[in-house]
């Protein structure tokens, strides 16, 4: 009887043994807080451009990532896109804003989508467009791995 009891009571203490040791599930990706993240983020983004903080700007993006701006080549690799932004940045940006109108993925990558509107320049030109970022983690944080926008065509004048 004695070694029944030992017996259930090696059985036991190994089952306790197996299910502590059980891995816990994830949890569960939630799109509407990343996607306010991502927000966040953008906002960060363009008062970096309107401050010329060409240091934050950089931080943004991914170790890989690549830009494709409209007209060019694209822009591949922390170094290209370090000038490209400096470049970007000579030309005055006084005012950036994104706006997203959608924004969608999972835990691995997220994109969000919108339209912009910047000003820059002596005449202070400003130019609207839209464009596409897809987001990676990197280190825990959300960073743009790919972006691209273009501007949209000028209202036509009214007749």
């Amino acid at each position: 009887m004695r070694r029944r009891h030992a017996r259930t009571a090696t059985v036991l203490s190994a089952l306790l043994l197996v299910a502590s040791c059980r891995t816990q599930e994830p949890p569960a990706f939630d799109l509407a807080a990343a996607c306010a993240n991502i927000e966040r983020a953008n906002a960060t983004f363009t008062s970096a451009h309107v401050a010329g903080d060409v240091a934050v700007i950089d931080a943004m993006f991914t170790r890989d990532a690549k830009a494709f701006p409209p007209g060019a080549e694209a822009v591949i690799g922390p170094a290209a896109l370090h000038a490209f932004t400096v470049e970007y940045l000579a030309s005055g940006i006084k005012e950036f804003r994104e706006e997203t109108t959608g924004c969608y993925g999972n835990g691995d990558l997220l994109v969000d989508e919108g339209a912009y509107v910047v000003t820059y320049g002596p005449s202070s030109t400003v130019e609207r467009g839209k464009h596409v970022n897809v987001w990676m983690q990197e280190d825990g944080t959300w960073k743009i791995h790919a972006n691209i926008w273009n501007t949209s065509p000028a209202a036509a004048p009214a007749r």
